[in-house]
């Protein structure tokens, strides 16, 4: 029986020992950790998203929008870093489609979500961007086709499902000239090549440059597009600086309660040789860095400049 008591002993001690040493050493990093500071930390980062400003082009029948600074109702007049300690800024926008956009399917049809319906999943996806600035060159009317997606496809492998495909057409090379709203001949997307995308290779959605899908007399790209539950990019800018295969797209936009348009963000999240863009390490971000000039409201041109 001693023995059997002594052995007893021996083994919870070994145990507690054993347990105190597992305890003292750093438990394992969790594995999307691992993904951030293996992956996404040397990333290259780039913008692909237009600033908005009340010059921006739109299209005539939104009409345009008004910057002003906010004021404060108690005294009549604006607050100010003086007086009040902050300043704040109140914006009249005659839209929810101004610039960089994400379109829910409720823009054109209320039986599918609003942006503020929009699932989570949104938020990353492996990005792909099919060129076709050399044919716009030849044809400002130019839309992307079957062919050209095939192609794509011949050069980069099969299309990923679930991904962002994004339109190069260098269209937004022009931006901020508000005379490219008013064109009727702009390079955008077949509705066959559409159908291909969604039906075929069932990519989250696809994303173009100008502010239309397509320039046929009823957007019938568009209308197919929204009307049957799709999502859509538009206003998407500096498709040149990213690469056609490879990167992820991080999707940001306002949750607008019932909105049929998104104020939309994107990053294109690119390999760590890649020549554009910035990376974690390369910039102040907490704090962030100070600027040589400070902000003061332009009453020319209606918004804070430096």
């Amino acid at each position: 029986m001693k023995k059997l008591g002594l052995l007893c002993l021996v083994t919870v001690l070994s145990l507690i020992i054993c347990l105190s040493i597992s305890a003292a050493q750093p438990s394992q990093e969790p594995s999307l950790w691992k993904v951030y500071q293996q992956s996404l930390k040397s990333a290259k980062y780039v913008d692909l998203t237009h600033t908005i400003t009340p010059t921006i082009p739109v299209w005539s029948g939104f009409g345009p929008s008004k910057f002003s600074p906010t004021i404060n109702p108690k005294t009549g007049k604006p607050y100010s870093y003086k007086q009040d300690g902050f300043e704040a800024t109140h914006y009249d926008l005659s839209t929810d489609q101004l610039g960089t956009q994400l379109d829910p399917p409720a823009h054109w049809n209320p039986d599918y979500p609003s942006i503020d319906e929009l699932p989570p999943t949104f938020a990353v996806r492996p990005l792909v961007v099919i060129a076709i600035q050399d044919k716009v060159a030849r044809d400002p009317n130019y839309h992307l086709t079957v062919k050209d997606i095939q192609d794509w496809e011949k050069k980069h492998g099969k299309i990923p499902e679930g991904s962002v495909v994004f339109v190069r057409s260098d269209w937004s090379k022009e931006w901020p000239n508000p005379e490219l709203a008013t064109r009727t001949k702009f390079p955008g997307v077949k509705l066959e090549a559409l159908k291909f995308l969604h039906l075929q290779r069932k990519i989250l959605f696809h994303g173009h440059e100008p502010l239309d899908t397509d320039s046929t007399p009823t957007l019938e790209g568009e209308a197919w597009l929204l009307k049957n539950g799709y999502t859509q990019a538009e206003g998407v800018a500096h498709l040149d600086q990213v690469p056609e295969k490879g990167a992820l797209v991080a999707i940001g936009y306002p949750k607008l309660k019932g909105g049929l348009g998104g104020y939309a963000r994107y990053i294109a999240i690119c390999p760590p040789d890649w020549k554009y863009g910035v990376s974690v390490d390369q910039i102040p971000e907490s704090p962030l860095q100070k600027a040589d000039k400070p902000l003061h409201w332009d009453e020319k041109l209606g918004v804070r400049v430096r």
